[in-house]
C-alpha cells in the first residue's frame, strides 16, 4: 500500500535536513566582533535538534553558557538542487519561527581551535521551532519582525529586512551545494540581542504582525541533562 502523505505542518517530525546560515545581520556580525563575509556561513544540525514548540529545550552538560539566537526558518516544500535565484521561492512552502540555541564557550573554543562547530550547535534539543506558516500568510519574509523574550524580557529584535543574503541568493546557494528535499529547513540568521539563558528559564518569540506564531506556546523551559 502507499505511505500517507507526510503532512508539512509537522515537518519537524520527519524532515531531514536542518541546514543554518551564520552571519547573516551585520548588527549579529558586530556584536560578535565577526568579519562579514562575501559568501553565506553554513552549519548544520541533526534532525534530533528539533524541539516542537512547548517542550522542553535540554542544556548539554558540558556547557556554562547556553546562548538564544532567534530566526526565520524557511520550509522547503519540494526537492531542488542547484535552484536558480530567480525561481527560488517556487521551492518554499512556508516558514517557522526557530531558535538556533548555541553552546557559546563551546563555540568559542572551537573557534580558537580552528574546529567545526558541532558540539556547540548540533546537539539534542537545540533547534526549537514554531507551528508552520504557510507560504500564503508571509506574502514577504524580507518584511518581518522577529522578537524573542526571556522570563518576560525583550532581548532580541530584529528585520529580515537587514539580512545580508536573501532567502532566495541563500536557498540557491545551498541547493548548488546540497541537495535540499521536502521538510528541510533553512535557518536564515539571527539579529542582534543573543544572550545566555539558564535552567528554569522561559523563552517566548514571536513574528509583530502575523498572529498565532510563537516559538514556544507556552513558553519553552531550559531543563539540564
Amino acid at each position: 500500500p502507499m505511505a500517507a502523505p507526510r503532512p508539512l505542518s509537522r515537518f519537524w517530525e520527519w524532515g531531514k535536513n536542518i541546514v543554518c546560515v551564520g552571519r547573516n545581520y551585520a548588527d549579529h556580525v558586530k556584536e560578535m566582533q565577526s568579519a562579514v563575509l562575501s559568501e553565506p556561513v553554513l552549519f548544520l544540525k541533526p534532525s534530533t535538534a528539533y524541539v516542537p514548540e512547548g517542550s522542553a529545550i535540554l542544556m548539554p552538560a558540558y556547557t556554562r553558557n547556553l546562548h538564544h539566537e532567534l530566526e526565520l526558518g524557511v520550509v522547503m516544500g519540494r526537492r531542488g538542487r542547484a535552484v536558480p535565484e530567480a525561481a527560488a521561492m517556487d521551492y518554499v512552502a512556508g516558514y517557522a519561527l526557530c531558535l538556533d540555541m548555541t553552546a557559546r564557550d563551546v563555540q568559542d573554543e572551537c573557534k580558537k581551535k580552528g574546529l567545526p562547530w558541532t558540539l556547540a550547535k548540533s546537539f539534542t534539543a537545540s533547534c526549537p521551532v514554531s507551528a508552520f506558516v504557510p507560504k500564503e500568510k508571509i506574502p514577504d519574509p524580507h518584511n518581518l519582525k522577529l522578537w524573542l523574550k526571556v522570563n518576560g524580557e525583550l532581548r532580541q529584535e530584529g528585520e529580515t529586512a537587514s539580512m545580508i543574503f536573501s532567502i532566495p541568493y541563500i536557498i540557491s546557494y545551498v541547493s548548488k551545494i546540497m541537495t535540499l528535499e521536502e521538510g528541510d529547513i533553512i535557518l536564515t540568521g539571527t539579529p542582534k540581542g543573543v544572550g545566555p539563558v539558564k535552567e528554569n528559564d522561559e523563552i517566548q518569540a514571536g513574528i509583530h504582525g502575523v498572529p498565532n506564531v510563537s516559538s514556544a506556546t507556552p513558553p519553552v523551559r531550559l531543563q539540564a541533562w
